[in-house]
């Protein structure tokens, strides 16, 4: 653990203010679910994933969607990149996801871009590789957006074809399903 020099106070409520500068750091929002630890005398405060209790199934369904649909397949909880099947996937697991991947899920719509068509590819995460084509599709449970399933390629030319559209749907309305 790191000190970081900063003391709180708890209040009357029992609440404590978590600095702006730790908060924007950790990428901890406004109603961001926080999950706590102790051990002995110490608290633990964790930013709370509920995609990353089931890491292990976002492997398998990255790797089933990538067989599936021949593109590199990713699958994101709201801050990084979980898990990934196909050429490329080791430069993506466990990378921070982008500003503007983020304000994809908090649209809480799918974003298709192909740049045979003009389209705006936008940085999946934070060092991105560079993609012809993009499908983010959010993982939407109970109102919350969870994640996204992601498919990319980084051919020239390619278009993400309405099959492979569907088959990421699918695949997130799947993954959403466990949550609800």
């Amino acid at each position: 653990m790191k000190a970081t020099g900063i003391v709180r106070r708890i209040d009357e409520l029992g609440r404590v203010v978590i600095p702006k500068e730790i908060r924007r750091t950790l990428r901890i929002r406004e109603g961001d679910p926080l999950e706590l630890f102790t051990d002995r005398d110490e608290l633990m405060l964790k930013k709370y994933s509920p995609i990353a209790s089931v890491e292990r199934f976002a492997e398998g369904t990255a790797k089933s969607l990538h067989e599936q649909s021949g593109y590199l397949a990713a699958i994101t909880d709201n801050d990084v990149v979980l898990a990934a099947a196909g050429t490329g996937k080791k430069g993506l697991v466990g990378k921070t996801v982008s500003e503007k991947f983020t304000e994809i899920l908090t649209s809480r719509r799918s974003y298709l871009a192909n740049r045979a068509e003009s389209g705006d590819i936008y940085p999946v995460t934070v060092d991105d590789a560079g993609y012809t084509a993009e499908l983010v599709v959010p993982i939407v449970a109970n109102g919350d957006c969870l994640g996204a399933v992601v498919l990319l390629s980084q051919e020239e030319g390619i278009i993400i074809d309405g099959a492979a559209v569907k088959l990421a749907r699918l695949t997130a309305e799947i993954i959403a399903n466990q949550f609800e």
